[in-house]
């Protein structure tokens, strides 16, 4: 199993405003990322996943009746050779 690597990420956000003018709140969030990967030489493989729990969020506002959700469970596959 030598190449083999996993890695878990943690992200926070604290309770924000939604607007400039501080007339709504967006909530706090934590969200999980993950990846795994094997590494041989100079190949790499690797898979991420944003969102492992895929808990629903808000990501961001631009005002009261703009507020958009964060992105849902996504998992990304890469191959890399190293020269």
């Amino acid at each position: 199993m030598q190449g083999l690597g996993f890695g878990l990420g943690l992200l926070y956000l604290g309770e924000r405003p939604g607007d400039l003018e501080n007339t709504f709140n967006i909530p706090s969030y934590l969200r999980t990322d993950a990846a795994i990967y094997y590494q041989r030489e100079r190949l790499r493989l690797a898979v991420n996943v944003r969102n492992l729990f895929d808990i629903e969020y808000f990501a961001s506002a631009g005002g009261r009746n703009n507020v958009y959700y964060g992105d849902p469970l996504t998992t990304q596959g890469s191959i890399s050779w190293q020269f």
